[in-house]
């Protein structure tokens, strides 16, 4: 497969699609030569045993989380728990790392949403000490370890990590300490800013980004139906409006400060159907991917010409298996 034809998926979930129904798309985008599957966790299913499992019903996909938050988990135990994965999938896993957000961190965890980016550099920084085979000594503004090392030998010493970031300060931790970036509900044209101030900061910290990656989240679905389109505004609105000020703030600097504005006041007023119907077609057409199969291959083309090694199709909440594994098949590596 051309290196140009890369894609992963978001393991889809949801309405119609049960376990059993995500390991037969999950073989399928196997069989497909999709690169790796990615799997999510809020407050839902728990991402490792997710990926263990997949990890034993499949052979090559790659198997990434995306993300896992560094709240809930000390960095001494991902450190455990990523050199067990890898050993069980035969050096297959990816990390995607981030802060999530401070109504998760502390309402479902119990800790405190602080220093999250700076937190998040020293995650790293520890994981590639443990999984490197080094004896962890590290003294930070977060954490403070000494006097320990794997009681195993990792299968790897350095396993992917990439950080999902769409603020300024976390563009500058993913220069400074992650392998990847891993952007969302972001445009080509945003993600070559953002790859400029990544640059501009690995620069600054007397880093290069030899064998960097962009794998960026697109969500949409292969489909000319109005009522996809809608579902479409509808989980862009959602985030806007009911996921914190980030996602507010990021669509504000790609140009939509007015819709976003009004979308934010519309979930105040709890006007759902009315703050999705303030997500205009630009803004999906400019956010996400949608349309027929020729137009969404194109629109990946636009995301890898800005950059993206791997674009990670996330389809839509609320589609039918069929909707869902029509969008899989058009859009695997070497179709069109």
């Amino acid at each position: 497969m051309a290196h140009t034809e890369r894609i992963g998926l978001t393991l889809p979930g949801g309405e119609g699609i049960g376990q059993q129904e995500q390991l037969e798309l999950v073989r399928l985008a196997e069989r497909l030569g999709y690169d790796s599957v990615w799997v999510g966790e809020s407050w839902g299913p728990e991402v490792f045993t997710t990926l263990a499992w997949l990890a034993c019903n499949t052979s090559r996909i790659r198997l990434a989380a995306g993300i896992a938050n560094v709240f809930s988990r000390t960095p001494g135990l991902m450190a455990q728990t990523v050199a067990t994965l890898d050993q069980i999938s035969g050096g297959r896993v990816i990390l995607g790392l981030g802060t999530s957000g401070r109504a998760l961190v502390e309402n479902w965890h119990g800790v405190p949403f602080q220093q999250g980016t700076q937190r998040l550099k020293e995650y790293a920084e520890i994981m590639r000490l443990a999984l490197g085979g080094q004896r962890v000594d590290h003294q930070g503004e977060v954490f403070q370890l000494r006097g320990f090392r794997l009681n195993m030998e990792p299968l790897r010493p350095r396993a992917p990590i990439f950080f999902a970031s769409i603020t300024p300060a976390g563009l500058r931790a993913t220069a400074e300490a992650a392998d990847g970036w891993l952007p969302i509900w972001t445009g080509p044209e945003e993600i070559t800013r953002g790859m400029r101030q990544i640059q501009a900061a690995a620069t600054a910290a007397g880093r290069t980004l030899e064998g960097f990656e962009v794998a960026a989240e697109v969500h949409g679905a292969v489909s000319t139906d109005p009522a996809v389109r809608q579902r479409a505004k509808a989980q862009l609105a959602h985030y806007i409006g009911n996921m914190g000020v980030y996602y507010h703030q990021h669509v504000t600097r790609q140009g939509f400060g007015k819709e976003a504005d009004a979308i934010q006041a519309a979930f105040a007023r709890r006007e759902r159907e009315q703050a999705a119907a303030l997500v205009t077609d630009e803004m999906v057409d400019r956010l996400l991917l949608i349309g027929d199969a020729a137009a969404c291959r194109a629109r990946l083309a636009q995301y890898r010409q800005a950059g993206v090694a791997l674009p990670l199709l996330n389809l839509l909440g609320g589609l039918s298996k069929a909707q869902v594994m029509e969008s899989l098949e058009a859009l695997a590596p070497g179709r069109g």
